[in-house]
């Protein structure tokens, strides 16, 4: 039923797994998986109760061995769409970068407008774009967009908020981010708000 599957007990198939899974919280592409040295053919076997992997998504699983981390839904789904060179964004990069207190209901991700079309699994809004992603941060093994593409970003969809003035903040005080970088990359509405949320950032 599952082909021949290889020992995934084995120490260097192991080894290369967890070298795949760690910087990624524990979780895995199948493609990962297979170039791992697992036959895609006997992953499902290898996600069966008391193996070594667990199925999260379509093509996403995590290694039983490893803790779940909170940013658990954001891995996942950033794993189910890696191939289509997503990057986690707005909200959910703000989670990640630790820059608000919002905690999204969906986990927001950003792919070239080229890629419309493809599979989006549960639980994820996908945003395109024609923008290129200029400054990527990598948190958890994962990319995310920079503070200030995030903060842009939010503005687009939401307008200025308090989080707004929060993320500003948090991102000055962390070193994620610049005055000027910020004034280069918000909309040019939004520069007065900017000000002060920057004054208020220095005072």
């Amino acid at each position: 039923m599952y082909g021949n599957p290889v020992d995934i007990n084995d120490s260097s198939v192991l080894d290369r797994l967890y070298e795949i899974a760690e910087p990624q919280g524990g979780f895995i592409a199948a493609h990962q998986a297979v170039a791992a040295g697992i036959p895609r053919s006997t992953l499902s076997y290898h996600s069966t109760e008391g193996e070594a992997l667990e199925r999260v998504a379509r093509g996403v699983y995590r290694l039983r061995r490893f803790p779940t981390p909170p940013q658990a839904h954001v891995i996942a789904s950033w794993l189910a769409l890696a191939r289509a060179d997503a990057v986690v964004s707005h909200e959910s990069a703000a989670e990640l970068l630790d820059i608000t207190d919002l905690i999204p209901d969906v986990v927001h991700v950003t792919v070239p407008r080229s890629k419309r079309g493809l599979r989006v699994p549960a639980g994820v809004r996908v945003h395109f774009s024609d923008r290129p992603i200029q400054r990527r941060r990598e948190v958890l093994g994962i990319p995310v967009t920079g503070a200030e593409r995030t903060i842009a970003d939010m503005l687009r969809t939401d307008g200025w908020t308090e989080q707004s003035d929060l993320a500003v903040r948090e991102s000055i005080v962390h070193g994620l981010t610049t005055p000027r970088r910020l004034r280069a990359e918000l909309p040019a509405k939004w520069q007065l708000r900017l000000e002060a949320a920057l004054t208020a950032a220095s005072a």
